[in-house]
């Protein structure tokens, strides 16, 4: 077994052209049979079948498959590594990150580093949490920055960076900015944004609704944050929402920030990287250039004044 050979049975799974696999390849289209069936026999079962005149993987192919793409994606990290070194500054990062940090703190610091490595490349994919840690387990992103509750994973190293809990917001107007001690079940009476299922806001929600028997009487489920924030300017809806993402609007005066009654879990805005991917001179760089930028704690919320 070898490289090549695992090269070609994750491109028959994509393309099922043995020509489209050689014209990847830049070989010739017997060679690539004569791989195929060299494979087989060195495993001793059958890997390929032909139907309609494409190429697929059997069930036995399959399996290999799983293992196919690991080996093949840690090839080309390793060749990457081994690269980096002609260079520290030429390549391309590939970044992603959840909407919270990719909105309200990447910017900037993209500015400070793309200063500093010019000839490097940035790719930046926004996408929810839980679909960036997916990103980060396939090898399809050197780091991700997402703002989450704490987590565990086997595959996945994450640091904190910063607090980024939830606030409940609302037009400075509302009458919820006069209660003097706000209650969980202030909240039922009053229409509410929630935020799409993907989000971790919306898994935070859904969590505090439940843990405090709240149902909500007229909801709207929205998802993008600039959205919510407009619907809340209006003065009828209020919201959960990550207080980095509205301290704008806060300084401007234009919605109140109030502490969400009750308990809640915890969130934090992480990096994370996979185990197995050896960070690059680059990535170390992205990173200390990130922590530097990150604004330190806000003050402490107070409570509503009657």
């Amino acid at each position: 077994m070898n490289l090549i050979k695992l090269h070609i049975v994750e491109l028959i799974d994509k393309h099922h052209h043995m020509t489209s696999v050689a014209e990847i390849l830049g070989i010739k289209q017997p060679t690539v049979t004569f791989h195929m069936k060299s494979l087989e026999e060195e495993m001793g079962v059958r890997l390929f079948e032909s139907r309609s005149g494409k190429t697929f993987l059997t069930e036995a192919g399959q399996a290999l498959l799983h293992y196919s793409v690991k080996i093949n994606a840690l090839t080309q990290e390793a060749r990457r590594v081994v690269k980096e070194y002609e260079s520290l500054y030429r390549g391309t990062l590939h970044i992603g990150a959840s909407y919270v940090p990719a909105t309200y703190l990447l910017p900037s610091m993209l500015h400070s580093f793309s200063k500093e490595f010019p000839g490097i490349q940035m790719v930046l994919s926004v996408k929810p949490a839980p679909v960036i840690r997916e990103m980060v387990i396939r090898h399809q992103l050197d780091l991700g920055i997402i703002s989450s509750e704490p987590f565990v994973g086997p595959i996945l190293h994450a640091e904190t960076l910063c607090k980024d809990d939830l606030v409940l917001i609302c037009a400075p107007q509302h009458a919820l900015t006069q209660k003097e001690s706000l209650q969980p079940e202030d909240i039922a009476q009053i229409p509410f944004a929630l935020h799409g299922n993907e989000s971790s806001t919306r898994r935070l929600t859904n969590q505090w609704l439940a843990q405090h028997g709240i149902r909500l009487r007229s909801t709207v489920e929205m998802d993008s944050l600039e959205a919510i924030k407009q619907l809340v300017l209006l003065g009828g809806h209020i919201s959960f929402m990550s207080r980095m993402a509205v301290q704008w609007e806060e300084q401007q005066g234009l919605i109140q920030v109030i502490p969400i009654p009750g308990e809640q879990a915890p969130r934090h805005i992480y990096t994370v990287h996979n185990k197995d991917r050896h960070p690059s001179v680059q990535v170390d760089r992205f990173i200390a250039v990130l922590r530097g930028a990150v604004p330190t704690d806000p003050p402490p919320l107070h409570e509503p004044i009657g």
